[in-house]
């Protein structure tokens, strides 16, 4: 029943939201929601990690290593994003209506990503994909500016495009199991039946399936909506769409990597690290042109969109549970960045990197955050994110895979390069008399920056023996396809 629960959760929100003509019970009632929901989620990876696989209803929600993994973090930052929209959200909106309809969307599109690792059916996954979608991009545009609804356009035209692309992949898919003799369409069933389904047709899907959700999971060359969505949708939106829904889509691509694997001729690991080399590589010497320090972020999203899916490719027990750690780190690093960028935002009025300098000693708590949070997410020690790429770095270097590795590691640093040479102009620079666009920060976006940089400085440090087991569990070979080749 907590599964459910985790499900219901947000939709009374929803229904709340509506009802309260006045907008002053939306936020609450959103955060009560998305509290309950961490809480539950919680339980049910305690549950996980007792070792066995959750089932509300079997053959339609159940939720095993991988799938908990995705959940917690979609609650993990669905949570805290609640808690800096209740801030950021009152300052640039003071409209009732607008505010009921932010946190009604905000609530479907949390409802749409929390459905995805929990539901069993490919079928039913590509429609909670594809909702992601529809709920975020009302999100995107909630500015009503220009920019925001030319963002939201090419945004929805793209993904909707791949969706398309994706659905006829599923649709094969399910044609080849059919032919197959199985009954039952679930993503167990589909690799119980890997080895008999037809190898033509599967190849298809898989390629489909791989280049329509390549384009929601901003790959490159499909990743050209991403900086516009990510860096248009107010802060605490770009927190979800970067730091989870990328994620979120990547997790049913994963799926998929028991049948490639068992399936003869094919091998999802070649595609994986070209994929995912290519992705990393565009991104991270797009950084080093970047104006947009919200853009700056999204453009990092594409980077480890790339770093997570070669690690896949890379394969083994240690590529993949570098790939889980990976997911992990950039999640919650990933959103601590866009609080930091948000609250930069709300107290200098301006996205651009050259009109922001000396914001350190103008406001130390929201320079030292943008600085903590470019340090973690171009993966500088003692943080999360340098642990996860290290321990992609040291599989490749065990598998012998040097080429591969010694590029992603090229390419990282690059990256790394880039974000810091812009961030530390806006945190080091000679300050500006006229800087300061407002002088206070709103009480719950401060409370976020100081929960959200927890666990990005915590996990660098030490790692719990509950989230160590968690990611074992979702990194389980005969999960993602056997060992490495």
């Amino acid at each position: 029943m907590a599964v459910i629960a985790i499900l219901v959760l947000p939709i009374l929100a929803v229904a709340v939201s509506w009802i309260d003509r006045s907008g002053r019970a939306a936020p609450f009632v959103t955060s009560a929601s998305s509290l309950l929901t961490l809480v539950l989620t919680l339980y049910v990876c305690g549950r996980v990690l007792a070792g066995s696989t959750v089932v509300a209803i079997r053959d339609w929600i159940e939720v095993d290593g991988l799938g908990a993994l995705i959940l917690l973090l979609v609650a993990i930052v669905g949570f805290t994003a609640t808690i800096f929209s209740w801030g950021y959200i009152s300052v640039v909106s003071h409209n009732a209506r607008q505010i009921r309809v932010y946190y009604a969307n905000y609530s479907l599109f949390l409802f749409s990503m929390l459905a995805v690792p929990v539901l069993v059916q490919p079928n039913l996954v590509w429609t909670a994909v594809e909702l992601t979608t529809l709920f975020s991009v009302l999100l995107v545009s909630f500015e009503n500016t220009r920019e925001a609804m030319e963002a939201a356009w090419k945004y929805i035209v793209l993904t909707l495009m791949g969706a398309a692309i994706a659905l006829l992949g599923f649709l094969v898919l399910f044609w080849a199991m059919r032919q197959s003799g199985a009954i039952t369409y679930t993503w167990a069933a589909l690799n119980a039946s890997a080895t008999s389904l037809n190898p033509h047709l599967l190849k298809v899907a898989i390629l489909l399936i791989l280049v329509g959700f390549g384009v929601k999971a901003g790959l490159v060359p499909l990743h050209t909506w991403l900086p516009d969505a990510h860096s248009q949708a107010p802060s605490p939106v770009c927190a979800l769409l970067s730091g989870v829904e990328t994620t979120v889509v990547l997790y049913a691509i994963l799926r998929l990597g028991p049948v490639m694997s068992a399936a003869p001729g094919l091998d999802m690991r070649k595609w994986a690290i070209g994929f995912g080399l290519l992705s990393t590589g565009v991104a991270a010497f797009l950084l080093l042109h970047v104006q947009d320090y919200k853009r700056l972020f999204a453009f990092s999203t594409v980077e480890h969109m790339g770093i997570i899916l070669t690690a896949v490719g890379l394969g083994g027990a240690d590529g993949y549970y570098g790939a889980m750690f990976q997911m992990l780190s950039h999640a919650v690093t990933k959103s601590f960045c866009f609080y930091a960028a948000g609250a930069a935002l709300l107290l200098v009025g301006t996205r651009e990197i050259g009109a922001v300098r000396g914001l350190l000693r103008t406001s130390p708590l929201v320079g030292s955050s943008l600085l903590v949070g470019a340090l973690a997410i171009a993966g500088a020690p003692p943080f999360a994110v340098f642990l996860s790429e290290f321990s992609i770095i040291r599989a490749g270097l065990a598998q012998g895979r040097y080429a591969v590795t010694g590029l992603l590691t090229l390419f990282i640093s690059i990256a790394f390069f880039g974000i810091l040479l812009h961030i530390s102009r806006m945190v080091f620079g000679e300050a500006r008399g006229n800087e300061l666009k407002s002088a206070r920060l709103p009480a719950t976006c401060a409370l976020t920056l100081i929960l959200a940089a927890a666990p990005v400085v915590i996990l660098g440090f030490y790692l719990p023996g509950s989230v160590h087991a968690l990611l074992r569990s979702a990194a389980l070979p005969t999960l993602l396809g056997g060992p490495a080749k």
